[in-house]
């Protein structure tokens, strides 16, 4: 079996880092101007992904750079699809000078969150979707609403799960607000992300570029799926 390993990133001013996690990864979701990012940060990725044979990706978020995108936003779902697809197209305007290509899409933070359970949102993020790529592939919560939502919409999904996390009972994401939403132990995480890729319905695990020991935990993720 095969599954994609991703990671966001784009998102801090750390090339080092970025370079460091792009080795471990096989798809990079890459801030495109909401919650964070700008031209020179799309470029760097896009660099390294093309440098390491790693698949480009979208991560537009809320346009709330203030709270890095983490705080849900009161939007219309027309305010909601055009600033997906203003920031798809800033990504994808770097893109095409590099000769890149964005292949998926996947919101980032609350916007994520929000839509994994409100059919509006996840519909206003399809629909951006659509109107820019109908092939393009969208990243979600395994096992949530806007999975299915995006399936009605004709689009292409991937189920994802995340090695970082810790979920709720219900399969949510337990809020950043709350103590032990982060896992920052390597075995860990590895040993979370063994157990999602053996679920059935996950086709994608994220490690965040910005957690604590990113890199050790991305690594460590990578060589106990290649194992199991």
């Amino acid at each position: 079996m095969k599954f994609d390993l991703n990671c966001d990133l784009g998102e801090l001013d750390d090339a080092a880092l970025e370079a460091r996690l792009m080795e471990q990864i096989t798809s990079a979701n890459i801030a495109c101007g909401g919650h964070a990012g700008d031209e020179h940060t799309m470029e760097r990725a896009i660099r390294l992904a093309l440098e390491r044979g790693v698949s480009v990706g979208a991560h537009p978020g809320y346009p709330d750079r203030a709270n890095f995108g983490r705080l849900e936003v009161a939007m219309t779902e027309e305010e909601i699809e055009d600033t997906v697809l203003w920031q798809i197209g800033r990504l994808e305007a770097v893109a095409e000078r590099l000769g890149a290509r964005i292949v998926h899409l996947k919101p980032h933070g609350a916007l994520y969150n929000t839509a994994a359970r409100d059919y509006a949102v996840a519909r206003a993020i399809g629909s951006a979707a659509r109107r820019w790529d109908p092939r393009a592939l969208l990243l979600g919560l395994a096992g949530s609403p806007m999975l299915e939502v995006w399936r009605g919409m004709g689009l292409r999904v991937a189920a994802e799960g995340f090695a970082d996390r810790c979920y709720e009972p219900d399969g949510t994401l337990r809020s950043r607000r709350l103590p032990g939403a982060l896992i920052l132990d390597p075995a860990e995480a590895a040993a979370q992300a063994v157990r999602l890729a053996r679920q059935s319905g996950v086709d994608t695990i994220c490690v965040h570029g910005d957690t604590t020991g990113a890199v050790e935990i991305v690594a460590a993720c990578r060589r106990a799926l290649l194992a199991a």
